[in-house]
């Protein structure tokens, strides 16, 4: 990989850019804890119920959209997350890395499925907002970066050459469909939290964190 040829970074937020430990503890413990204070039932039959109906949204836009879960839950989930918001963790060597990229004048835009609520409340926690040319939510867009009709529109709405952009993110199934649109460099995070062993994700690059990145042609060169 040459720095010199890529103009645009294109980066997911959760698990790539932030430590998945937060969302991860917010849906398998913080809100079956809640919800199962509220109905009564055990922690295991309210976990149960809350991975089911999570499970039964996977791959689609109402898995992340956090005004679908307040409703399909009846919870005040903006609030629990601001309960828990001190879990909020940038990865080691972010900010190195964003850093180095705007010395180099990259563009650095946030490219997320993330609701812009949560996208608010991890800006505030983490102060990245400043690093990124454009923060753009799946959700702007009514289709998940899973879709191709995402990253059509995304085409449409920043300036970038696909043969010179780089796009890092930790789902699979996302890293399938920028490959797909023919996003040239692309790069797996296969240690998305720090609570979990890494895992390699099949037929791209992996690294567990930036500093990899950065030793491939020092982009500081």
């Amino acid at each position: 990989m040459n720095w010199n040829k890529i103009e645009s970074i294109l980066l997911d937020l959760d698990g790539t850019l932030l430590d998945l430990n937060f969302d991860l503890h917010f849906w398998l413990e913080y809100i079956p804890k809640v919800y199962s204070e509220k109905h009564n039932i055990s922690f295991q039959d309210a976990k149960k119920i809350i991975v089911s109906r999570i499970e039964s949204q996977e791959g689609k836009l109402t898995w992340y959209c956090l005004d679908f879960w307040e409703e399909n839950l009846e919870l005040d989930i903006m609030k629990l997350k601001k309960d828990i918001s001190y879990l909020i963790q940038v990865h080691k060597y972010v900010l190195d890395f964003l850093n180095a990229a705007k010395e180099n004048k990259k563009q650095i835009f946030l490219v997320t499925n993330a609701h812009r609520k949560g996208i608010d409340l991890k800006m505030e926690a983490s102060g990245l907002q400043s690093y990124f040319d454009k923060i753009i939510s799946s959700h702007d867009f009514g289709s998940p970066k899973q879709d191709q009709k995402f990253w059509i529109e995304l085409a449409n709405t920043i300036d970038f050459d696909k043969d010179r952009s780089i796009f890092f993110d930790d789902s699979l199934d996302v890293l399938e469909a920028a490959s797909k649109f023919r996003i040239k460099n692309i790069v797996a995070i296969n240690k998305p939290s720090t609570k979990l062993d890494k895992k390699n994700i099949p037929g791209f690059i992996n690294i567990e964190n930036f500093s990899e990145v950065m030793t491939f042609n020092s982009i500081t060169n």
